[in-house]
């Protein structure tokens, strides 16, 4: 299934995305329809007010997530074009809802900063409350995939050692447009190894990020076993996994996003985000 937050009329709905259509599933987003435990019958048997699949309004995904928790210094190639070496242990961060925008919203450029950089993510959410699970168990914890662009205040993260101020500005963070549940995803390959998939980043059409989520030195599963070491994972939190070599920081010399641009975040399988980069008014 593919699953997704709309705007409407009447507010934001969760819908199941099928081949020629939205159907609303009765919830008010995609979170809400996960923190019931009968969720996939649900979704699945969802026959709710219908809309064409052209021109909808989707929403963050997750509108609010009780947690939304990334991942640094993830991808081989990343580290290695920033000339460190392998982390021993996830590098964990946190982001906020109000960071969150839709899949075709207009990412805010903040007033404050002239180096905003580019970080696409294949992220996992949630679909069951998970605490001390092995990486073995961690599938269980998927209810799926989806995409997000980590974008990200490179000035104001760079003033200290701790990464935060620079990942909290807000409407920056796009994500979705839907949730692709495993089993489609993998659509009977063995899931074991985690996903294999190519990851891009364009600016204006131009490819500057191009890699696979094969580069991951923590996969999905890893990080769920980790992460609910520490805290408990509750349905509709959302991991982002990290990003891949060929951000506009590492290059030389460096390159930020402006106003105007169009970036575009794609995850093989999983799908694509469209949005334009507005310079924030004060």
């Amino acid at each position: 299934m593919r699953l997704a937050t709309i705007r409407t009329e009447s507010g934001t709905r969760a819908v199941r995305l099928d081949a020629d259509r939205a159907v609303e599933t009765g919830d008010a987003d995609v979170g809400a329809l996960l923190r019931g435990a009968d969720w996939r019958d649900r979704a699945a048997a969802a026959a709710g007010p219908t809309y064409p699949l052209d021109g909808l309004d989707y929403a963050p995904l997750v509108p609010t997530p009780e947690k939304i928790i990334c991942v640094g210094a993830n991808y081989r190639d990343h580290i290695k074009e920033m000339g460190r070496e392998p982390p021993p242990y996830p590098t964990l961060f946190a982001k906020f809802p109000p960071t969150l925008i839709g899949a075709y919203d207009d990412v805010l450029l903040p007033a404050v900063s002239e180096a905003v950089d580019w970080e696409a993510e294949l992220a996992v959410v949630i679909g069951r409350p998970t605490r001390h699970v092995t990486a073995e168990q961690a599938p269980a914890a998927i209810a799926g995939y989806t995409v997000l662009n980590d974008v990200s205040v490179r000035d104001y993260q760079n003033r200290t050692l701790q990464w935060l101020q620079g990942k909290m500005f807000e409407a920056t963070t796009p994500i979705g447009p839907a949730l692709v549940t495993p089993d489609e995803l993998f659509s009977g390959a063995d899931p074991s190894a985690g996903l294999s998939a190519e990851i891009t980043t364009e600016v204006d059409g131009e490819v500057l990020q191009r890699s696979d989520t094969d580069q991951l030195v923590f996969g999905a599963y890893m990080l769920i076993a980790y992460i609910s070491e520490i805290v408990t994972l509750n349905p509709g939190d959302v991991i982002a996994t990290g990003t891949p070599g060929g951000v506009g920081h590492a290059r030389k010399p460096p390159r930020y996003l402006t106003d105007g641009a169009v970036l575009t975040t794609r995850i093989a399988g999983v799908g694509e985000l469209r949005n334009t980069c507005r310079k924030e008014k004060v």
